[in-house]
């Protein structure tokens, strides 16, 4: 697997993760939780954003 779409479908694993425990987090009232998810789904972003500009670059 090319290192682009590797980055591109972790990248939307942790996105999806981040998801879950933000609503989770929202559904428990666990401010912690919540946050960390809010976290995880930026990376996830990030990540995501990384493998878009590895594939343009050819890598």
């Amino acid at each position: 697997m090319k290192s682009s779409t590797k980055d591109n479908v972790q990248g939307k694993f942790h996105e999806a993760k981040g998801k879950i425990k933000e609503v989770a987090g929202k559904i428990s009232d666990n401010p912690k939780l919540e946050a960390k998810g809010k976290a995880e789904k930026i990376a996830g972003k990030a990540q995501e954003k990384i493998g878009q500009v590895k594939k343009v670059l050819g890598k």
